[in-house]
């Protein structure tokens, strides 16, 4: 029985391998095309009829709450490109358990375009050595996605749509803006308004989708954290609706902006506060408005 049996694992392992090779050659065709979606979804036409800044000017921020001024003063310079596009590579934990402890290492790149605002967060979770599973989230053209499959092959979520997904991943790439700053300045399209001398509300519009975060800032000036009162999230198979919330630490400089290289993000769930993603940046690497 011995050379069968040899012979009946090393078909398995052939068939096994054979099955990862396609799932990451499909998976990569499937996120290349979103990848074009994206950049077919960029706006370069004027916003109500002037052409964009391509630089931040200062003046700009009169009239804007105090912390907010103290942010932008804190994290640009005078003449600070405006960001166009950035790639974004990360590596860190995530939970898999909404009620638990389930960290997984995952490693992931993403690209961000500021106008129309968008994303595409391409995932890799290591499940058990040899096992991952791959996730996309992306925000293309006022359509969300979530799209999660052990080795690109087998489907465990796949949510697309215009309604509460868009407006999830639409909030995602708003809390997200302390990576490129300049797309929070008011003639990026973000309304301000005080709340305290620490705390902003931040308000932003994208077609028929109307988001407003809140923004605390550290002693330093700098964005501590945000939080939505609702954001839609995949509980199995239903989309419910929980406060959200993160912290950003760990600020560098890089282009000449003050960036947060670390982030933690959690759902504020009736059990109690929920954390799923700890990650940290290990690359960017920006486009600027010409």
């Amino acid at each position: 029985m011995a050379p069968w049996l040899g012979l009946i694992l090393c078909l398995a392992t052939v068939t096994a391998a054979g099955l990862w090779a396609y799932g990451a050659h499909r998976w990569a065709g499937a996120v290349k095309a979103l990848h074009r979606s994206l950049g077919a979804g960029r706006i370069y036409a004027p916003r109500n009829g002037q052409a964009p800044p391509t630089c931040y000017d200062p003046r700009e921020l009169e009239g804007l709450p105090e912390p907010v001024q103290r942010y932008f003063r804190a994290v640009l310079s005078d003449g600070q490109p405006i960001i166009d596009a950035v790639t974004i590579e990360m590596a860190g934990t995530f939970n898999l358990s909404h009620t638990g402890e389930q960290w997984k290492p995952f490693t992931s790149i993403q690209r961000v375009v500021n106008r129309r605002p968008g994303f595409l967060w391409d995932a890799e979770i290591s499940m058990l050595p040899g096992l991952t599973v791959r996730v996309v989230d992306s925000y293309i053209a006022g359509v969300g996605l979530l799209h999660a499959a052990v080795q690109g092959l087998f489907t465990m979520a796949n949510v697309r749509g215009d309604g509460e997904i868009a407006r999830s991943e639409f909030m995602r790439w708003f809390a997200e803006a302390a990576w490129y700053p300049t797309a929070l300045l008011p003639s990026q399209g973000v309304r301000w308004e005080a709340v305290d001398a620490h705390c902003a509300n931040a308000t932003m519009v994208d077609g028929p989708l109307s988001l407003t975060l809140l923004f605390r800032f550290n002693d330093r000036g700098l964005i501590g954290s945000f939080r939505a009162e609702a954001r839609g999230s995949m509980v199995g198979n239903v989309m419910v609706t929980a406060p959200w919330e993160g912290n950003w630490s760990n600020y560098q400089t890089c282009d000449g902006m003050r960036v947060p290289f670390t982030g933690e993000v959690a759902w504020i769930r009736p059990e109690g506060r929920n954390p799923y993603f700890v990650g940290t940046v290990t690359s960017l690497k920006y486009e600027f408005s010409q």
